[in-house]
This record gives structure tokens, C-alpha cells and sequence, in this order.
């Protein structure tokens, strides 16, 4: 077993990114990089090449409990620390100010990304704006399974009427990755927004979300 150090140096994680930079190493090279030093026997490179294959990819182990990283043989308490406090520096540079106002599809969808594109079950939510567009409260409606959630219209307004907003945005996510609307996405909103008509409220738009993006059901004429 090579330890890094007795690599070629252009093989080494270290001296790869001085000379082709971050974007050019390899998932398991950038992880080494944060590990640094390898343990009975097994080279950093090893441990991360490991890892990866454990939990599957790099969103596997940012999602992994600590307590699962620290017991992960060549790890430890301090390399597992120190690889969660990474992920969560990088979550934190993705997520952007939340607008103060909405006044595009796109405009919602850097307000409720951070809530539910890395969830691993559906989960529903609304925003609630007022006759300005401008954000009065968000909130998270109901949680489901892995492909659906379910909810009573009434439940998806109640927020809106206590706010008396002006109109509302209705938000899931799909934790597969597929955008596509599905008949009951399609007909919840249209229940929707019938049943906000009839309170006086007018549903803006129903955004799908996922890490891949996010579709607008307004802009695919369903609203």
C-alpha cells in the first residue's frame, strides 16, 4: 500500500491542485486533501476512496450523521469534525440573502432552496406575500414520503389567511431529482388555487424543487 507521500508527486492531492487547481481533482483527491493522513496502513487517498464508496458520493457523506463518521475506520473525531464543518462551509457559501421581495419565479427559488433541495422525503410549504410582492412569512405545510406528501387544502391556506396576504406561492420538492409535475401535483394545484379565490387570495405560482433546479407549473401553463 502507497502512502501519498511515496506517490509520484504529480499524483499527490496536494501538489495536484497547486498545479491544475481544485476543479481538476478528482472527488476522492479533494477529500484526502481534507482528511490529510492515512492510518494503519492506508493512505488519506484510501480512506477517501473508501468513504465514497460507503456512502455512495460526496452529498452521501455531507448527509452522514457525525456520530457514523467518526466510527468510520481510519477516521476519527477530528477528521470527521473537520469533514462536516467543510460541507457545512459549502452549504453556506451556496445559499444566497433571500429576496425581500418576489417578483419571479426565480426570485422563490433562492428563498426556499435552502429548505428543501437536500431533503430526502417530499415536503410542501407555502410563502405568503403581500399586494407588493413583498415576503410576509414562510412556512412548511406537510412532510411525506420519498415520491409524495399529503395535505387538505385548507391546511395550505390557513398561513395565508393569518397573514392576510394578498396571494401565495406553494413550493415541494421532489427528492428523486425528476421535475416533471405529476397528475396530483397538477390537480392540488388547481385546488388550490380555486379554494384561494374563493378567500380572496390568488396562488402565484407552484414551484417543484429539487438540487438540479427547480420548474415553475406557472410557466408550464398550470396556474
Amino acid at each position: 500500500m502507497y502512502r501519498i507521500k511515496e506517490l509520484p508527486e504529480s499524483d499527490r492531492p496536494r501538489e495536484k491542485l497547486l498545479k491544475v487547481g481544485a476543479e481538476n481533482l478528482t472527488d476522492s483527491e479533494l477529500l484526502a486533501i481534507l482528511i490529510r493522513t492515512g492510518t494503519n496502513g492506508k493512505s488519506a487517498l484510501t480512506i477517501a476512496r473508501e468513504l465514497l464508496k460507503t456512502f455512495g458520493s460526496l452529498k452521501g457523506i455531507a448527509q452522514a450523521p457525525l456520530r457514523e463518521l467518526i466510527s468510520f475506520k481510519g477516521l476519527g473525531k477530528a477528521k470527521a469534525i473537520t469533514l462536516i464543518a467543510s460541507f457545512e462551509i459549502g452549504r453556506r457559501v451556496k445559499r444566497e440573502p433571500p429576496p425581500e421581495k418576489i417578483l419571479s419565479p426565480q426570485d422563490a427559488y433562492r428563498l426556499i432552496r435552502p429548505m428543501v433541495e437536500t431533503l430526502k422525503v417530499e415536503e410542501l410549504g407555502i410563502i405568503t406575500l403581500n399586494s407588493s410582492g413583498s415576503v410576509i412569512g414562510t412556512y412548511r405545510i406537510a412532510r411525506g414520503g420519498t415520491t409524495q406528501v399529503s395535505v387538505k387544502v385548507k391546511e395550505i391556506l390557513a398561513p395565508a389567511v393569518k397573514d392576510l396576504a394578498e396571494g401565495l406561492i406553494l413550493f415541494h420538492n421532489h427528492p428523486s431529482g425528476d421535475l416533471s409535475p405529476s397528475s396530483e401535483d397538477i390537480e392540488l394545484t388547481k385546488s388550490v388555487s380555486r379554494a384561494a379565490e374563493l378567500l380572496g387570495l390568488e396562488l402565484l405560482d407552484h414551484l417543484i424543487v429539487s438540487e438540479e433546479g427547480f420548474l415553475s407549473l406557472k410557466g408550464e401553463g398550470f396556474v
